[in-house]
C-alpha cells in the first residue's frame, strides 16, 4: 500500500535565501500546498517583494545566515507572524568558481560561512524549536557537488560535502523522534547561480521548479536523500562501489569535469558581480564584528 503524503496545509515553513531561484520556487510550491511561508534573505527588500508577489500572508524578512542573532530574529519573527515553526529549509548559498589556487581566502571564508556555518546555525535553531515537541522537518540544500568533486569548485564542493555529512549526523541524532531530515542534491539549476555553466552528457540542468517539487515531496513523504533529477542517484550510488579510476573515466566521458571549469563568463557576469559584492560585504561585516567587545 502506497504511503499517503503528509498534508502541508497550515504548516509554517521558513526558507533561507528565499527571495529568488530555488528558494522562491520552493515557497511558491509550498504555498500551493496550503503552507504558510516566511522568506528570509540578505536582500530584505527583495524578500518583501517576493513575499508580496507570491501570496497574501507570505512574509518577507531580513536574514544574514552567518549571524546567529539575525537567524534567531528571523525565526522568531516568522513564528510571531505565522505560528510555531514546522519546517526550516536551509537554502541560502553561493557558488563563486574558478581554479582553487587562484581563489582568495576571503572568497573561501565567505563560502564556508554561508554554505556551511549558515546551515549549522539554522539547523541548531530549528532543532531547538522541534525537539521540545518531538516533531518538525529540517531540509538542507546541498548539491550533486556534495557527492563528488568538480574541478574549479573545490571549496564549494567541500561545503556541500559537509552539508551532506551534517545532515546524516543530525538524522542519526533525532532518529527516535518524529523530526524529519532531508538533504537535497540537485545538479546545475537554471537560476542565476547556474548562469553560464555548460550542459554536458551526464549533467543536464534542471529547473528550480523541479527542485521545489522534490523538496515538497521530501517533506510529504519524509525522504532523506533527495536527488534532482532522480536519475543521478544511480550514478552516485555507483561511485561508492566502483574504483576511483573507473569513475574518473566515466566522469570524463560524461564531461562532468567541464561543468564548473568552463563557464561562459559573459553569461555569468551579473552573478559574479553580485558575488564579489557579497564577499566584500561579508569581509567588512566580519571586521566590524571583531571590533565589538565580547
Amino acid at each position: 500500500m502506497a504511503k499517503a503524503p503528509r498534508p502541508l496545509a497550515g504548516k509554517v515553513v521558513a526558507i533561507t535565501g528565499g527571495a529568488r531561484g530555488i528558494g522562491r520556487a520552493t515557497a511558491s510550491a509550498l504555498i500551493a500546498q496550503g503552507a504558510r511561508v516566511a522568506i528570509g534573505d540578505i536582500e530584505s527588500q527583495l524578500a518583501e517583494q517576493t513575499a508580496a508577489e507570491l501570496a497574501d500572508g507570505t512574509v518577507g524578512l531580513p536574514l544574514d545566515v552567518t549571524d546567529r542573532e539575525s537567524f534567531e530574529a528571523f525565526l522568531t519573527a516568522a513564528e510571531d507572524r505565522l505560528g510555531p515553526l514546522d519546517v526550516l529549509i536551509n537554502n541560502a548559498g553561493i557558488m563563486p568558481i574558478g581554479p582553487f589556487v587562484q581563489e582568495s581566502d576571503a572568497t573561501a571564508k565567505t563560502m564556508v560561512d554561508i554554505n556551511l556555518h549558515g546551515v549549522i546555525i539554522g539547523s541548531k535553531l530549528a532543532l531547538n524549536r522541534f525537539l521540545p515537541r518531538s516533531k518538525g522537518h529540517l531540509v538542507n540544500i546541498a548539491s550533486a557537488a556534495g557527492k563528488a568533486g568538480f574541478p574549479a569548485g573545490a571549496t564549494y564542493c567541500a561545503t556541500k560535502h559537509a552539508v551532506v555529512g551534517l545532515s546524516e549526523s543530525i538524522r542519526a541524532e533525532v532518529r527516535e523522534t518524529d523530526i524529519g531530515v532531508s538533504v537535497v542534491m540537485p545538479v546545475v539549476v537554471h537560476t542565476e547561480l547556474g548562469d553560464g555553466l555548460p550542459e554536458t552528457r551526464g549533467f543536464k540542468a534542471v529547473e528550480p521548479e523541479d527542485v521545489a517539487n522534490a523538496i515538497v515531496e521530501a517533506i510529504q513523504f519524509d525522504r532523506f536523500e533527495v536527488y534532482v533529477p532522480k536519475s543521478t542517484k544511480t550514478l552516485f550510488r555507483l561511485k561508492a562501489i566502483v574504483p576511483t579510476r573507473i569513475m574518473e573515466a566515466i566522469a570524463l566521458f560524461l564531461k562532468g569535469d567541464q561543468v564548473l571549469a568552463n563557464p561562459d563568463h559573459v553569461a555569468r557576469a551579473a552573478y559574479e558581480a553580485r558575488m564579489a559584492a557579497t564577499i566584500a560585504g561579508h569581509e567588512a561585516t566580519e571586521v566590524e564584528r571583531q571590533k565589538q567587545p565580547v
